[in-house]
């Protein structure tokens, strides 16, 4: 008796399994088509010599990888990389932060400045960038007239290689800030009011309220704009292409764009597939660093 309930609770638990399956079933197969099947035939070509009508010609084995560990031009691609992420994700995350608890007070119209604050999630890459483009021209340029104002000499935003990638950063930024808005704010005003309530009654200011309540309080939410923050750092594209085409002097050629570059203009997929993989492993390690030491400071409820 007792061995055909076993058998009856395994064969209920393999019905509820398939049926599990069933349901996940359409998720599955376009996960597989759209994300599995590509990086799989990623890594496979990146051991290729592959023609841009995808047709492989030659097994090149570890070469490619080979020969991105001895380019300078592939090192200096991950040292704008690294320092693009630099310059936009801590700004990204303070200044969205910033907007957000500004947004959360109680103030009259507060309303209308929200929607000013998450208007750039509506502005597409190639609207975002062309805005830039007229703000960042040496001569018509806003920002140029701002510091004609203050006596400083107009700067070549984009034709300076000392300034290029930052001006793409800052274009970044922008457009990334209404989303981690949106975010951030739903983080702030899902926090219980009663401990806001409770501080009060001891005597909390406003500071106190904001360092040892809202921010521990939001610290997972803080947590997850960082990751998404940090992957779509690493997979900035758009706006490097039509603000400087990866110049001047590949000052703004991220490994992104350099794997366009490499796969779409110069023909050589085996090569740019190489980038991708390693492109995929340093995003992956660095996620992982920040779920080993970041989830340690995370505060959940």
């Amino acid at each position: 008796m007792a061995k055909v309930k076993v058998r009856q609770a395994r064969d209920s638990q393999r019905k509820l399994f398939a049926l599990g399956i069933l349901y996940l079933l359409p998720a599955l197969v376009l996960l597989g088509v759209f994300l599995f099947y590509p990086m799989f035939k990623t890594f496979y070509f990146s051991f290729f010599k592959v023609t841009g009508g995808g047709e492989i010609t030659a097994f090149v084995g570890w070469e490619h990888y080979k020969n991105l560990w001895n380019s300078s031009e592939f090192k200096k691609s991950m040292k704008g990389t690294f320092l693009f992420v630099l310059y936009t994700v801590p700004t990204e995350i303070i200044l969205s932060l910033f907007l957000a608890v500004l947004a959360s007070e109680k103030l009259k119209g507060i309303g209308f400045f929200r929607t000013i604050f998450a208007s750039t999630l509506g502005v597409s890459v190639a609207a975002g960038a062309t805005i830039f483009l007229f703000l960042f021209h040496p001569t018509l340029g806003v920002l140029n007239h701002i510091l004609d104002l203050f006596g400083i000499d107009g700067i070549n935003w984009l034709t300076n290689s000392s300034w290029a990638l930052f001006s793409v950063a800052m274009t970044t930024v922008w457009m990334h800030l209404g989303m981690n808005f949106i975010i951030l704010l739903a983080g702030i005003q899902n926090v219980d009011q009663e401990l806001y309530e409770s501080a009060e009654i001891d005597g909390a200011g406003y500071w106190a309220k904001l360092f040892h309540i809202t921010l521990p309080m939001i610290s997972p939410v803080l947590f997850f704009v960082a990751i998404i923050a940090m992957i779509g750092s690493f997979q900035t594209f758009g706006q490097i292409d039509i603000l400087t085409g990866g110049g001047p002097a590949g000052a703004t050629n991220i490994i992104v764009y350099s794997i366009y570059q490499d796969a779409f203009r110069f023909g050589n997929f085996g090569y740019a597939s190489a980038q991708a993989i390693v492109l995929f492993l340093i995003i992956l390690v660095v996620t992982s660093l920040q779920y080993i030491i970041g989830e340690k400071r995370v505060h959940y409820q």
